[in-house]
């Protein structure tokens, strides 16, 4: 199964922490392509407004784990990086990885729902998944990656014009 994770921090040293997630989670992957977009510096968003930028990546693998197992490695590889399992909502973060999605599965589950609800609206997961999947359309999007991206970034333009 082909699986998405985001990866963001905004404390310490943000890229060493987004690096050593990148090697753990090639320890997941299980053959085939194992993809890893660019860091992207971005602003947080939801957070209190002393909040530090974030550096945020997207990786796509190759994992027999189902999704609630591989969330479970994920919120482990978390707790290895020094986060907290009890956290304020939004706070600042060594490590935040998040799976977006799993092939073409939809999932509605108490602990995660895939593909994740609110990539579409996320130019921080948007703009790295584009790079390596620009063209992937999830179940229930009526678009591509990249087109979701560019209405995003079409949206903060004209945000920007009428302030």
């Amino acid at each position: 199964m082909r699986a998405g994770i985001a990866l963001g921090s905004n404390l310490g040293n943000r890229e060493a922490h987004l690096t050593r997630a990148v090697a753990d989670l090639k320890s997941l992957h299980e053959g085939g392509a194992f993809l890893v977009s660019s860091f992207h510096e971005t602003e947080p968003l939801d957070c209190r407004a002393d909040a530090p930028l974030f550096l945020n990546a997207v990786v796509e693998l190759e994992t027999s784990f189902r999704p609630l197992d591989l969330l479970a490695k994920l919120q482990g590889l978390e707790v290895a990086a020094g986060r907290s399992r009890i956290h304020a909502f939004h706070a600042p973060r060594t490590l935040d990885l998040d799976l977006l999605y799993c092939d073409e599965m939809s999932l509605d589950h108490p602990d995660l729902k895939l593909p994740h609800p609110r990539i579409t609206e996320r130019i921080f997961v948007l703009a790295p998944l584009a790079e390596i999947r620009s063209d992937i359309m999830l179940p229930g999007w009526s678009m591509n990656c990249d087109q979701y991206l560019q209405n995003i970034v079409r949206m903060q333009a004209i945000s920007i014009l009428i302030k």
